[in-house]
């Protein structure tokens, strides 16, 4: 399942990203490695998810977050 369909208040596993290397390289970057865990903060609207990552907080864009591959 694609990050961008979970609900919030969910918690998932990172499992894969699906993009090319920029977009990984970014992503690895705030934290977002296989295997972490992600709490869905807020998923309203049509905006950027709001996601919590260890102690950080992030705004994920829509588009980005339905290369993340989650369960």
């Amino acid at each position: 399942m694609v990050l961008s369909m979970i609900d919030s208040g969910e918690e998932v596993i990172l499992i894969d990203i699906r993009g090319g290397r920029g977009v990984r390289s970014k992503l690895y970057s705030m934290g977002l490695v296989p295997g972490v865990t992600l709490r869905i903060l807020n998923r309203s609207g049509s905006g950027p998810l709001m996601i919590e990552v260890k102690d950080s907080r992030l705004a994920i864009g829509r588009g980005m977050a339905e290369k993340i591959i989650v369960e």
